[in-house]
């Protein structure tokens, strides 16, 4: 082995062949472009439709209207690539209603004012007194997904989505004052208050997509404020029953049916022949 090294060691230096360690490494790859790419100037910044004239500590009449019925927290204008982002955000954190601790929303969705105007008015007016005419008070909405600057369904490459400009809320449950909680789509929650939101959603949004929309909200419920021509509106969430068992049959199974009797001839000595 010593020798076979050695003689592989003078071919390479004196026969001049490429040996491995001679051989150059290939270069590293270069690092991906980023997904955005950080902007260089304010005006590339703040957007095409940013004008300065529109700057001012006043808030807007929606976030005055916004103020008295919920507990807000206003946001710095959020910027994206594209058409992400939007302006007049708000972080939305509770709704509060006569009679009762205030309706939380965990977490806070960040939204546009708008958005969060025609979420709170849904709560305030329609879930909660919905919830207690069942019997109980509705403690919390639990949110699945809020602002984010990404593709519809999460898609690369697919149209923005209305959570791209923060004008979409995803819900999932809500947790009732004695500690449960119920999915939205939970077939085993009382249909006619399923129903209820349901209508209730479908006047107040756009947009509502739940089960039976398109496969990508099975589980929750997506609520927006989406543009469309001549106001086009779009509910999809299907009120669904949990299956019926499958029905057993009434009638008696019958018992198989006895043996034949051995005939005497066939036996001899006790054992069958």
């Amino acid at each position: 082995m010593r020798l076979w090294i050695a003689l592989l060691g003078l071919l390479c230096a004196g026969a001049r062949i490429a040996c491995a360690e001679d051989i150059p490494l290939p270069r590293p790859r270069p690092p991906p472009p980023p997904a955005w790419i950080e902007p260089h100037s304010f005006r590339e910044a703040a957007g095409a439709d940013f004008n300065s004239a529109d700057v001012t500590h006043e808030p807007s009449d929606c976030r005055q209207r916004l103020e008295k019925l919920a507990v807000i927290a206003a946001m710095p204008r959020l910027v994206g690539p594209g058409a992400c982002g939007g302006r007049d955000m708000v972080e939305l954190s509770a709704v509060p209603v006569a009679g009762q601790p205030n309706v939380m929303l965990k977490p806070a969705p960040v939204v546009r004012c708008a958005m969060a105007e025609s979420l709170a008015a849904w709560i305030h007016d329609e879930a909660a007194p919905r919830v207690k005419a069942a019997g109980t008070v509705l403690r919390s909405v639990d949110t699945y997904d809020d602002f984010d600057c990404r593709g519809r369904n999460r898609i690369v490459g697919a149209r923005l989505s209305e959570h791209g400009k923060g004008n979409a809320v995803d819900v999932r449950s809500l947790t009732l004052a004695d500690s449960r909680v119920f999915l939205l789509t939970d077939m085993t929650v009382a249909k006619d208050l399923r129903a209820g939101l349901r209508e209730s959603a479908c006047r107040r949004f756009t947009t509502v997509l739940g089960p039976g929309s398109d496969g990508y909200h099975e589980a929750h419920i997506h609520l927006d404020l989406a543009e469309r021509h001549r106001g086009y509106r779009i509910c999809h969430w299907e009120v669904r029953e949990p299956p019926k068992p499958k029905e057993i049959a009434s009638a008696q199974v019958p018992l198989p049916l006895p043996r034949p009797a051995i005939p005497a001839a066939a036996v001899k000595d006790g054992r069958k022949l």
